[in-house]
C-alpha cells in the first residue's frame, strides 16, 4: 500500500484547518480586542494494521510511519492601541480583560473596550452585553451628571460621582480559555479569574487586535503553494498506481 499516498492527504486536511485559521484572522483584524488564532504543525505515528504475514500498513522496514498534524492555539501577545476619542472607549495596558455578562447571565471575557450606553443609561459593549464592576453588577451612568471620566485604575466618575470601577479580570493560564463569538473567551470549570486591584485603562482608546493582515495574506499564499504541491503528489501516485495495475492486467 502507498503510504505516501495517505500522507499527502493528511496534509491537505491540515493545510485546510490552517487556511480556515488564517481566514478567521483576516476577517477579524479590524476587530477590537480580537486574539491571533495560531497553528502549530507537528508529526504523528501511524497506527499499525497487520493485513497478512508479510504486508503491515503504517510501518515501512520498520521505519515509523508519520502523518501531518496541526495544533490551534490563541497568541494573547497585546495589540496596537489606537485613540479614538470616543468618553466609553477604554483600552487595557498589560494584563487582563473586561468582566461581560451575557443575556442568559453567563461571564465571559474580552480585550474589547468599545463600549455604549443604552436608553437606560446601562454600559453595555457594542454587542449590548453588560459591562460589569468590581462587585458583580452593572454600571449604571447618571442622567444629567455630566461628563464621562475613566480614571486608570478604571473608576468612572460624573462631575464628583464615582459611578463604579470596571471589573478588570486575569487568568493563571490564558491558553486554557475557549474563544466564542464577538472576540470574547469564556473560562473552563476550574479556571477561576482573579480581580486586576491595579489595572491600567486609557479612556478614549481602543487595543486593536493583533493580527497583521499582510502576514496573514502571506499565508495564504504559502498554504496555496503547499496545496498544490501535494494536489500533484496525489495526482502522480494515482497515475502510477494505475499504471502498475494496467500492467499486471
Amino acid at each position: 500500500m502507498n503510504i505516501g499516498l495517505y500522507q499527502s492527504a493528511a496534509s491537505l486536511s491540515a493545510l485546510e484547518r490552517w487556511q480556515d485559521a488564517v481566514s478567521q484572522n483576516i476577517t477579524s483584524s479590524q476587530n477590537a480586542g480580537y486574539r491571533k488564532r495560531t497553528v502549530n504543525f507537528s508529526t504523528e505515528m501511524a497506527g499499525e494494521l497487520q493485513t497478512d504475514s508479510k504486508a503491515r500498513i503504517g510501518q515501512d522496514a520498520g521505519m515509523p510511519t508519520l502523518f501531518a498534524k496541526i495544533n490551534t492555539g490563541i497568541n494573547f501577545n497585546y495589540g496596537e492601541t489606537q485613540p479614538t476619542r470616543r468618553e466609553l472607549d477604554v483600552a487595557i495596558q498589560g494584563e487582563g480583560f473586561f468582566e461581560i455578562q451575557r443575556p442568559d447571565g453567563s461571564k465571559v471575557y474580552t480585550r474589547s473596550g468599545e463600549f455604549r450606553m443604552r436608553p437606560d443609561r446601562t454600559i453595555v459593549t457594542s454587542g449590548g452585553d453588560l459591562v460589569l464592576n468590581t462587585g458583580g453588577s452593572p454600571m449604571v451612568l447618571q442622567a444629567g451628571g455630566g461628563a464621562v471620566v475613566v480614571n486608570q485604575n478604571g473608576t468612572i466618575v460624573q462631575g464628583s460621582t464615582a459611578v463604579g470601577k470596571i471589573s478588570v479580570q486575569k487568568f493563571a493560564d490564558n491558553s486554557k480559555l475557549r474563544p466564542i463569538s464577538g472576540g470574547c473567551f469564556t473560562a473552563p470549570d476550574g479556571l477561576t479569574p482573579e480581580q486586576v486591584d491595579t489595572p491600567e485603562l486609557l479612556q478614549g482608546y481602543l487595543e486593536g487586535s493583533n493580527t497583521s493582515s499582510l502576514r496573514e495574506m502571506v499565508d495564504l499564499v504559502l498554504i496555496s503553494r503547499a496545496y498544490e504541491a501535494n494536489q500533484k503528489i496525489i495526482k502522480t501516485v494515482d497515475q502510477e498506481m494505475e499504471k502498475t495495475l494496467q500492467a499486471l492486467g
